[in-house]
């Protein structure tokens, strides 16, 4: 299964970075992250999010599963989380595109086009500390189907 994060905004050095990373490295899946950056402080919130939408969408592979992470999606365990990407796999998709928006959040056209829509809880996240989130999680549903003994029940 090929992996593409595609997230809003440039994550820098530091730590965020150095935990995607280190989660990127272990996982047997190839990663691929792709950052979107809109620098037009002359929009507002909705054409933001309209413009990134844009953006997200065309960078989506094609054939790709659509996973987006949004405070109103679904919330999963990761045993179900390991199993649906699994079912995707089984289903004929040569990949995962994963949506982090930005801080306005996701455009109607991309939760449209989603998959699955998913929560990472209940809480709001900062978007950089959602890759990091997201990636503990694809190496996780990765240890799962593995039989790896990351995940312990």
């Amino acid at each position: 299964m090929r992996i593409t994060i595609i997230a809003v905004g440039r994550l820098g050095a530091g730590p965020e970075k150095t935990l995607l990373d280190s989660y990127v490295k272990r996982l047997r899946w190839p990663v691929t992250v792709q950052e979107i950056d809109i620098r037009k402080p002359h929009l507002d919130a909705g054409q933001r999010k309209k413009l990134e939408g844009e953006r997200i969408l065309a960078a989506v592979p094609a054939g790709a599963a659509v996973l987006a992470l949004d405070e109103r999606g679904k919330q999963m365990t990761s045993p179900a989380f390991a199993k649906k990407i699994d079912g995707w796999a089984l289903a004929g998709f040569n990949g995962l595109a994963c949506i982090i928006g930005g801080a306005d959040g996701l455009s109607d056209a991309v939760r449209d086009r989603a998959d699955l829509t998913l929560a990472l809880g209940a809480l709001t996240w900062p978007h950089m500390l959602v890759r990091a989130m997201l990636a503990e999680q694809l190496y996780r549903a990765w240890s799962i189907t593995a039989g790896h003994p990351y995940h312990r029940d």
